[in-house]
């Protein structure tokens, strides 16, 4: 089985998820649901984990943590190897409980640690489990809304720092930033990833991958790395927006958002192509991102360059 990409290094901010083998139930009753909570409050503790949301549903479970001692492998051998074992005493099994290795995005935390949070808080909702999401008693969102005392060991206090300063406000303008997305369809912002291993801009994905990748370009058996290696340029995605989109200021929009999301060049480059300032880059990029959340055809104008593309 190739293996998949691991960036591990200190302060790393990461999208964790890991699901049950054969798609089974991994969370039986309360107690396995607590307990799961207990390791990953040992892995503050321990592994100087920093856990800032999380959603636990049936057969898998979402995380979004930090990293300040770079060992990511080493937190979640201990969370999923503790909880495997435990699992496996109390129903007198043996054997794998997760399907596989977990999965870990690492993520330009500043662009994306909001729309991840509000992503996997609303993971019941999407699931038609409850109607909205503090209904939900095994996700961190109702410590985001103020609704529950916060845990020492969940850090909700950065991601709401962008919502304001004061801890109240801030969970208010969070239950509206949720809230907002309640009874539409959106997409995901984990679509954005590239190489399946990282989520961000073209200027974070082009230093990870020149500080952290290039080391294990020798490494073949790694799919990730082809896939940083063959991102298409930016001539490429407007040729292949052109020939989906006939209106020129449509395609200049989802031509610009997908050369900031997957190409790899500098914002001076795109900018230089599409005559704009590069500041302005990021910001045509963000509107476009709502602008598809609202409109269903676009979205999958959008899916299908995005295959003929391969990113």
């Amino acid at each position: 089985m190739a293996r998949p990409l691991r960036i591990e290094y200190p302060g790393a901010f990461y999208h964790v998820t890991s699901r049950g083998n054969e798609q089974k139930d991994v969370f039986k009753s309360r107690a396995d649901r607590e307990k799961f909570l207990s390791y990953l409050e040992s892995a503050t503790h321990r592994y100087s984990a920093v856990i800032h949301a999380y959603c636990l549903m049936s057969n898998h479970y979402h995380l979004i943590l930090e990293t300040p001692a770079g060992n990511l492998s080493q937190i979640m051998r201990h969370i999923n190897g503790a909880y495997t074992t435990y699992f496996n005493v109390k129903r007198k099994r043996a054997g794998h409980l997760f399907q596989g290795r977990f999965k870990a995005i690492l993520v330009e935390a500043d662009e994306y640690a909001t729309e991840l949070s509000r992503y996997i808080h609303l993971n019941p909702v999407r699931a038609d489990i409850v109607t909205r999401p503090e209904d939900y008693q095994w996700s961190s969102y109702r410590y985001y809304i103020g609704a529950s005392k916060t845990p020492e060991w969940l850090n909700t206090s950065f991601i709401l720092g962008y919502f304001g300063k004061r801890t109240t406000k801030a969970g208010e303008k969070y239950r509206q930033f949720a809230e907002d997305l309640i009874g539409s369809e959106y997409e995901s912002p984990l679509k954005d990833t590239v190489g399946s291993s990282i989520l961000g801009n073209a200027g974070f994905v082009e230093e990870i991958t020149a500080v952290h990748v290039q080391a294990k370009q020798a490494d073949r058996n790694i799919p990730a790395l082809r896939q940083l290696a063959r991102r298409p340029s930016p001539e490429e995605i407007i040729d292949a927006v052109k020939h989906e989109i006939e209106n020129e200021k449509l395609a200049r929009q989802m031509s610009i958002h997908i050369c900031h999301k997957y190409s790899g060049a500098k914002l001076r480059e795109i900018g230089d192509l599409f005559n704009v300032k590069e500041t302005a880059i990021a910001e045509s990029s963000r509107r476009f991102s709502l602008k598809m959340n609202e409109d269903k055809k676009l979205w999958k104008m959008m899916d299908y360059v995005r295959k003929t593309l391969k990113i």
